[in-house]
């Protein structure tokens, strides 16, 4: 029984008091017919549980006089076990997970109950499993309308994702730990992929050599499609086919990361196929990485969450007039985006169990949350000219030259007492060193 699990669960309960939190476990999802995906347990479920079955619903009650831990799981079953593999079981879920009570599945809206009717309020989220969503409301409005006689009861519903990400938001040391073999693993496989990347190979064949490496070093795999995106495809943002035959003249960026124990890495780099960037893509790349280096360095404790990309904004803005693909006051065009046709999406979000992980960005009075210690996050401003652009009203037309470059480098930053640390420096991204990469 891992104690740090018993840590986070008190921290919720404290957070909670006199109320009920319930997690369900994410559902098993159908391939096609009757094969299902690889399971992936529901990110909250699994910081609170580490319990890593689908079928299974966690509650938290606190005001509870036996049980404040309560494990709804599958029971055993011999003949579904030798199909589908080992369960738990009730038994087991309390001496191994600790929950001081347990029941099968099936008992779920006979025992629930008890766990809920004295709460102060229920806290819950919608919209993963319709059945569960139901259920709850089902419950709730039961107990609802007894409230009048009885005088106790949860008379309101809070959003259980909201209450979790104030706790997700800040890494510990054994989740920094898992993160950053994640981050190792993903590191060693990039620096391969800038080794083996030619021109006449295909881009599929950059992915596949990558996603070995995510394996055979004990990832469970990408932690999202990777994108593997050569010449005009690195335009297109989330881009997955990895089909094209890759050319000399052609930038190849790669976005990919793995998964290590549900903790992700997302790292991006862009560099030549062949030898050398083009003028142009040399005059874009430096503007990108000046832009990143900026943002990097306003991701620090007590600095507000917009900043870095306002860094990164400000940076490739001021570029683009200079080049002559913007015109106008700099302050001008990003308060009318106008930098949004090169630069159109976010500068970094929260890295942790989800790629794009908990954390609330803004306070109630509409100012920006600030960075503290633990906090981890993407930093990765881009520009991307569209073979196909069209310029937006008043700006200039577009050279030839530069159409199809798409430019992305990212980076994972740990925010520290005293700074940040980038936890993906292992993989170059000078330029020098994009050029020079199989002398690596």
């Amino acid at each position: 029984m891992n104690p740090e699990y018993q840590q986070r669960r008190q921290a919720v309960m404290d957070a909670i008091g006199q109320g009920t939190a319930i997690f369900g476990s994410a559902p098993t999802a159908v391939m096609h017919n009757d094969v299902e995906h690889p399971f992936r347990q529901n990110s909250d479920f699994f910081y609170l549980t580490g319990f890593n079955e689908p079928d299974a619903i966690a509650v938290l009650a606190p005001h509870h006089e036996e049980h404040q831990f309560v494990l709804f799981v599958r029971p055993k079953d011999k003949d579904k076990e030798t199909w589908s593999g080992y369960r738990t079981g009730v038994d087991l879920a309390k001496e191994k997970y600790g929950a001081q009570e347990a029941y099968p599945i099936e008992e779920l809206a006979e025992k629930l109950p008890q766990y809920v009717e004295n709460a102060e309020r229920l806290y819950y989220r919608f919209g993963d499993d319709g059945r569960l969503d139901q259920h709850i409301l089902n419950l709730w409005r039961r107990i609802l309308n007894k409230y009048p006689k009885r005088g106790r009861g949860p008379v309101a519903i809070e959003d259980g994702r909201l209450l979790m990400q104030q706790f997700r938001r800040i890494k510990s040391n054994s989740e920094l730990d898992q993160m950053r073999r994640a981050i190792a693993i993903s590191a060693k496989a990039h620096n391969h992929a800038m080794a083996i990347t030619e021109p006449g190979r295909y881009e599929y064949q950059i992915q596949a050599e990558m996603e070995h490496i995510f394996r055979l070093d004990g990832a469970l795999g990408p932690a999202y499609p990777s994108i593997v995106a050569s010449g005009a495809n690195a335009c297109i943002l989330h881009y997955i086919e990895n089909n094209r035959q890759m050319q000399t003249d052609d930038l190849l960026l790669i976005d990919a990361g793995c998964t290590y124990n549900y903790y992700n890495a997302d790292i991006t780099r862009t560099f030549p196929v062949g030898d050398q960037f083009t003028a142009e893509q040399r005059t874009l790349y430096e503007l990108v990485l000046e832009a990143q280096l900026k943002a990097i360095d306003a991701v620090a404790p007590g600095r507000p969450f917009n900043e870095f990309h306002d860094a990164a904004t400000r940076t490739i803005t001021a570029g683009l007039v200079e080049l002559g693909l913007l015109k106008g006051d700099v302050d001008t065009l990003i308060e009318e985006k106008k930098h949004k046709a090169f630069f159109m999406h976010g500068t970094g979000h929260f890295l942790g169990l989800d790629v794009h992980d908990s954390g609330t960005l803004r306070n109630p009075d509409k100012t920006w949350q600030s960075f503290v210690a633990g906090n981890v996050v993407t930093v990765e401003p881009g520009i991307y000219i569209a073979p196909n652009y069209e310029p937006v009203e008043g700006q200039p037309e577009v050279e030839p030259r530069w159409r199809g470059i798409g430019i992305r480098i990212e980076d994972d930053v740990l925010v520290t007492s005293t700074g940040n640390e980038v936890l993906t420096a292992a993989v170059p991204k000078q330029l020098s060193a994009m050029e020079n990469r199989r002398q690596q």
